[in-house]
């Protein structure tokens, strides 16, 4: 055992004592955390604006300050990009995430030199607490992969801009440097094949024990690299040992990738975002993420059923409860406050407080009332591929509202990987858990309002061409599960992407 493994795990016991004091308080926590932003915030020009200086309670919080997406924020953000200090929080940012909105252009989120050491503090604690759980040191002495952003990152006022992926490389620990790959020049690769290209070939000879990145992204590089190599992916490394991933939900590309792989792995999920980092998976056996209360966020949450009613009912976290899909609300060290992330997210447990992630409040069908949200779609898509030998690489739902003939219905864009034998059974299986889990599309089936759902095959590769086509192929780029119009799939299908 090489000394680094050695040393993982008391520092590993360490960081989970740490965190589950603060787990056990999460209130009190909570607490600490809001009066340390609203001190911070009086001497910002949003908390002027907002009358910091009579807030003492969360109720004057609610009072004084109004949800806000990103572009109600936008004024005061594009005051801190010009250069201004003292805008949402105090000081300049250290950097500004540039993101690609899908409706406002490009977004800057601001991340200070308070909220960037909790984007890395959180993804080493995440694999700290697996050293924690289960005593396996074994990984820490191969090669790391994480697949990323560009690291390169432009200038404006004096504040550096970038993808959050390629900013946070930036951050990596010098315990770390020798076993992390990617290389830097292959890193600043813009084409994202051209550089999953490279990643293979940088990495196929050597010992890889841990690979990161976004599902749909890691699953071409595996491609690539049993196209490359002429065996799976386990094969190849036989010291892979943990797979980390965020960004989408990883269970409709379990069978997939354990096909890629030859074998099963363990996998850590993180919540990591360029507005904060979230939560991450800090026990093996619950697929839900520990909200991370100690890392100067503050939460709120509003039922995603009332969140567009007139005034919503916001709430602490001593509030919520399981099994409702809450719309999540932050305020930060980086001077983002009441802030709509667009996320919604649902409560696995409360002691301590663990989360899911559900879907987009933005990505939903209800062409017809029924409110389908992420989570039951892929949850349908679970349910009708265990226990078989169907393998979906990517898939997406739209409303299909003036067909031909017949009844509406939902259109699933499935791309597969391996095919069902029998296409009708799969599509009833798809239907009926939907119908399931959501008493209200069930109601329009059963109603004759709507007519079961249907399939239609996007070709090998289509759902990458599109992205390819839209400009967002890798990075931190995902498909959107569903959305209640066609734009994607009137795109697919004008484009030749399907059978």
């Amino acid at each position: 055992m090489s000394f680094k493994a050695l040393l993982a795990k008391p520092f590993a016991k360490s960081i989970a004592k740490s965190i589950n004091k603060w787990a056990s308080q999460p209130h009190i926590t909570q607490q600490k955390v809001f009066n340390q932003l609203i001190e911070v915030g009086r001497s910002t020009a949003f908390g002027q604006d907002h009358n910091f200086n009579e807030i003492k309670t969360y109720d004057d919080f609610k009072n004084h300050v109004p949800i806000r997406d990103y572009e109600e924020l936008r004024p005061y953000v594009e005051r801190a990009v010009a250069g201004e200090s003292d805008i949402l929080w105090k000081g300049k940012p250290l950097y500004f995430a540039k993101t690609s909105g899908t409706t406002s252009g490009a977004k800057y989120i601001p991340i200070t030199k308070e909220s960037m050491p909790t984007h890395v503090e959180a993804a080493r604690n995440a694999i700290l607490m697996y050293i924690n759980e289960t005593g396996n040191t074994k990984f820490v002495d191969g090669k790391m992969i994480f697949l990323q952003g560009i690291p390169v990152l432009e200038e404006q006022n004096g504040i550096q801009l970038g993808r959050l992926s390629g900013i946070v490389a930036h951050y990596v620990p010098k315990y770390l440097q020798k076993n992390r790959l990617p290389s830097y020049k292959t890193n600043c690769i813009e084409d994202w094949e051209t550089k999953v290209d490279a990643i293979v070939e940088e990495t196929v000879n050597e010992n890889m024990t841990v690979i990161s990145g976004i599902p749909s992204w890691v699953q071409m590089y595996f491609e690539k690299l049993t196209e490359r190599s002429g065996q799976k992916v386990g094969d190849v490394f036989k010291n892979f040992q943990l797979f980390i991933f965020g960004g989408v939900n990883y269970e409709p590309y379990r069978n997939k990738f354990e096909n890629l792989i030859g074998r099963k792995v363990d996998s850590i999920e993180l919540y990591p975002a360029s507005e904060g980092f979230f939560a991450f998976q800090d026990k093996q056996d619950d697929k839900g993420m520990l909200l991370q209360l100690n890392s100067g966020i503050f939460y709120e949450f509003i039922e995603a059923n009332k969140f567009f009613d007139d005034n919503p009912n916001r709430i602490t976290l001593k509030d919520v409860k399981k099994g409702v899909n809450y719309v999540m609300i932050i305020s930060t060290t980086a001077g983002l406050w009441a802030y709509n992330i667009g996320d919604t997210v649902e409560f696995t447990s409360l002691e301590p407080y663990r989360v899911i992630v559900t879907g987009r409040i933005k990505h939903f069908i209800s062409a017809f009332g029924e409110h389908v949200i992420g989570k039951e779609v892929e949850q349908a898509m679970k349910e009708a591929t265990t226990d078989t030998d169907i393998a979906v690489n990517e898939f997406t739902v739209a409303p299909q509202i003036n067909p031909s003939e017949g009844l509406p219905y939902h259109e699933w864009f499935i791309e597969f990987e391996t095919e069902p034998e029998n296409k009708d059974q799969f599509l009833e299986k798809l239907d009926h858990s939907l119908q399931s889990q959501n008493s209200y599309y069930k109601d329009l089936i059963s109603g004759k309002v709507l007519q079961q759902l249907q399939i239609k095959e996007v070709k090998k590769d289509g759902f990458n061409l599109y992205m390819k086509s839209i400009g967002k192929l890798g990075g931190q780029n995902k498909i959107p599960r569903l959305s209640n119009d066609r734009k994607i799939a009137d795109v697919l299908i004008e484009n030749k992407l399907t059978k």
